[in-house]
């Protein structure tokens, strides 16, 4: 007896395994899936510029990297907000706060370092998820141009409003022709984010994930015949929201979803984006993790562990083509 409706998520047309390299860009549901890949040891680029919610931002994000265009004097400013006796640091409109600095000149030279890691990973990309979490947008008054993130400036600086459907797919369709002139064969997959922005209104945020929906449909249909199926969508939106809709599968501020959750996510993606070989191989990754993470409890038992597991490192990546189980995080 089946007491849910499961929901269907067709097999892709390619394949992910430990040799490919899988980049993220969105919400902090981007942020949640991409982490489960990267402790699985998979190649992961996440959000080079931080988290970005908007179609608008992410593709001006996007942009930037696939121009390699470098950041300047102009393209930074000086926080307003003064809290402490320090100066206020230095942002940019299109960037989080994580790569925000203290002088002007470090702040520009995290940007154009985040810019050339995430052109040389895009440029050998093999897919590409792009999470949307909403479709409401802040535009700066002075130029009109969109913020990916308004550093707690005066509210009085924005417009905020919710884009149309027609420049939700606009921007969707610039996403893909600039992804495919940094990597011609890289797939791409869009997703909706599960996460309700409550903050917007229960009825408001509904609004806004159907704008995303509707765009990404038109995108993939407008783009159908240059690309075959190198385009496409993956339903984890429906997922939470269908199977998933027991409050016990949140977090305890009731908007984020619980590890259980992200890990069922996870699941429901390897079974679409990978074959059978590869899941046994994740398999194999998170018990060798779980082995590797063990207390060692007698000194006198360390070298003989370290040794196991240093054997064990060696003996998957002659197994596993791609893996790098050294890759990101130091092991004991």
């Amino acid at each position: 007896m089946e007491f849910f409706t499961k929901v269907t998520a067709p097999k892709a047309s390619f394949k992910i395994d430990y040799t490919s390299h899988i980049a993220f860009f969105g919400s902090c549901f981007a942020d949640n899936i991409s982490a489960q890949f990267y402790a699985r040891k998979f190649h992961v680029l996440a959000n080079p510029f931080g988290t970005v919610y908007n179609p608008v931002s992410m593709a001006r994000q996007i942009h930037r990297i696939v121009e390699g265009k470098l950041f300047g004097n102009e393209d930074v400013f000086q926080g307003s907000r003064v809290t402490t006796d320090a100066p206020s640091p230095w942002h940019c409109w299109d960037a989080h706060g994580s790569l925000s600095a203290s002088t002007r000149e470090e702040c520009i030279a995290n940007l154009n370092a985040a810019t050339a890691r995430a052109r040389e990973f895009l440029q050998k990309a093999d897919v590409v998820f792009i999470t949307l979490g909403t479709a409401f947008v802040y535009f700066l008054k002075s130029s009109g141009e969109a913020v990916s993130n308004c550093h707690r400036q005066n509210q009085s600086l924005f417009d905020r409003r919710m884009i149309s459907v027609e420049e939700a797919t606009q921007a969707l369709e610039n996403i893909v022709q600039d992804l495919r002139k940094i990597c011609a064969d890289t797939r791409i997959v869009f997703t909706v984010s599960p996460l309700r922005h409550m903050a917007d209104g229960a009825h408001e945020n509904s609004l806004s994930k159907s704008t995303l929906q509707l765009a990404i449909h038109g995108a993939i249909k407008a783009l159908d015949g240059l690309s075959g199926q190198a385009i496409g969508y993956f339903p984890s939106y429906e997922i939470v929201i269908d199977e998933l809709r027991d409050y016990r599968f949140y977090a305890d501020d009731m908007i984020h979803l619980s590890k259980t959750a992200e890990d069922y996510i996870f699941e429901r993606m390897a079974e679409t984006f990978c074959d059978e070989r590869t899941r046994r191989d994740i398999a194999a990754v998170e018990k060798f993790m779980k082995m590797a993470k063990h207390r060692i409890v007698s000194p006198a038992n360390a070298n003989e562990f370290l040794q196991k597991i240093e054997n064990e490192v060696h003996a998957l990546e002659v197994k596993i083509p791609g893996l790098d189980l050294h890759e990101g995080e130091k092991l004991p």
